[in-house]
């Protein structure tokens, strides 16, 4: 087996034993692995031909990006793990046609960057973005902070090439706003955390970048007042808020401690801070008018007086400047190093409809001191679509402690018709979770899809599909 690989990459790119190390764990090293050996293709050709060797030989093969995930979906005990990191180019960027076509394995900020060049923006963004490579997010359908007004991740792709379990390419790359020719098999692979097939290419959608930004650090009096909040800016600025993150007071202290010269958000502490950001396309809105400010920032803090006045913001600090905002920024993107600080940690990644949000914490809350006395909870929200982050540091070393936060946290979720899985992907973290609370019939129809598209069982195993 080893020798066919090196026969189709190069010795080079077959690595094995003390060479995989930085391969063998998770983001947070909450799992570790030892695969048989992991192969770097450098295009479709040559993991099409990886597949195909794995389909026939029945060997398991787990596809890795970033290895950025949160939910174990790289685990790969004894399987080829397929690395994209080779496959970085993007191919053409289209800007009248407002697309780009890339690699799977181009980082998302090169993405970025590259689209910033010609005056647009890939919107997709969340912390780590510096190694994240869009393969992944595409394979979790990824979300992030700018979800409240672009969509997830599958809302940004036109296209996608994909090498199913058999070793063949699909090219379904279309650069088509509308094609309902059958199935929406860009869909179904999208979110499939390559149990389904690797995707190797895609064609995604560009948007025009913001000429300026009005951002702001927020308090509001209570959960349900900053959701007045946000739809007062919506209605206000034509739907132009990109961001609407929560973080609450124990979040603040926390980034305080972990993170060095961080600064308080405000003169006082404030239990409810939002960072909202809204930006604005058209130049009437963005040119700097008599007193150096753009329009967007001068409307932005005339529609936070009002809010002021009337009682539905507490206090609020508008960026004067770039750094100021990125400072904002950066508060809410430490929320992976501020979370991960203290271990072991329980982290449920759960989406309630967004006037659930406050009743989900309070609920949540009760749930913990009942379960584990003791347990801290740290919280941090996509507050603009009600994907909350709801990690907690136990007090009890007891798994069936474990275990009895994670079914309470979904019993509340599925009461306020929310889901257990808002965006980091079931993986292996959440099989029991699919197992528990996933619909029967649902569950009957994925092994369905998954059976005829891999009847050998070979692609990422033992991921996202619970055993029957």
């Amino acid at each position: 087996m080893i020798d066919k690989l090196r026969a189709i990459v190069g010795a080079a790119h077959v690595l094995q034993d003390t060479d995989t190390a930085r391969y063998s764990h998770d983001f947070t090293h909450t799992y570790s692995w030892a695969p048989m050996a992991v192969v770097r293709p450098a295009n479709t050709s040559e993991v099409a031909q990886i597949v195909k060797l794995a389909n026939e030989t029945g060997t398991p093969i787990v596809p890795v990006s970033g290895n950025t995930g949160l939910a174990g979906g790289a685990r790969a005990e004894g399987a080829i793990m397929l690395s994209l990191e080779r496959m970085n180019r993007i191919r053409e960027i289209r800007p009248e046609a407002r697309m780009a076509i890339v690699d799977a394995g181009v980082v998302l900020a090169d993405i970025r960057a590259a689209a910033e060049e010609h005056g647009l923006i890939f919107p997709l963004t969340f912390g780590a973005q510096g190694s994240a490579m869009i393969g992944g997010n595409l394979s979790t359908n990824a979300g992030g902070s700018n979800v409240l007004r672009y969509g997830n991740t599958r809302d940004l792709v036109l296209g996608i090439e994909a090498v199913l379990p058999n070793g063949e390419v699909m090219d379904i790359m279309s650069e088509l706003h509308k094609d309902n020719s059958g199935y929406n098999l860009k869909h179904l692979l999208i979110g499939a955390e390559g149990t389904l097939g690797i995707i190797t290419g895609a064609v995604l959608k560009l948007v025009p970048k913001p000429r300026a930004y009005a951002s702001a650090m927020v308090a509001a009096p209570s959960l349900d007042g900053a959701l007045s909040l946000l739809n007062r800016l919506q209605e206000a600025t034509g739907g132009a808020v990109e961001a609407f993150e929560y973080m609450p007071r124990s979040y603040i202290e926390q980034h305080l401690k972990v993170v060095s010269g961080a600064r308080e958000p405000f003169d006082a502490p404030h239990d409810v801070n939002i960072f909202v950001e809204v930006g604005a396309t058209a130049p009437r809105d963005a040119e700097p008018g008599p007193d150096g400010k753009p329009p967007i920032t001068a409307y932005f803090e005339t529609v936070l007086e009002e809010l002021f006045e009337e009682g539905a913001v507490l206090d609020a600090v508008v960026a004067q400047n770039e750094a100021q905002r990125r400072e904002m920024w950066a508060r809410r993107e430490a929320a992976a190093e501020v979370t991960l600080s203290r271990q072991p940690i329980q982290n449920n990644d759960v989406a309630v409809p967004l006037d659930k949000v406050a009743s989900f914490l309070e609920r949540a809350h009760a749930m913990l001191e009942r379960t584990d006395p003791g347990a801290i909870p740290m919280v941090v929200s996509h507050l603009g679509d009600g994907n909350v982050h709801y990690a907690v540091w136990p007090q009890s070393q007891d798994p069936e402690t474990f275990d009895a936060i994670m079914e309470g946290v979904e019993e509340i979720v599925l009461d306020l018709g929310g889901s257990f899985s808002a965006e980091h992907g079931i993986g292996t973290s959440k099989l029991p979770s699919m197992a528990r609370r996933k619909n029967k019939v649902a569950l009957a129809a994925m092994r369905a899809i998954k059976a005829a598209l891999d009847p050998n069982g070979i692609m990422n195993p033992g991921k996202v599909l619970p055993d029957a």
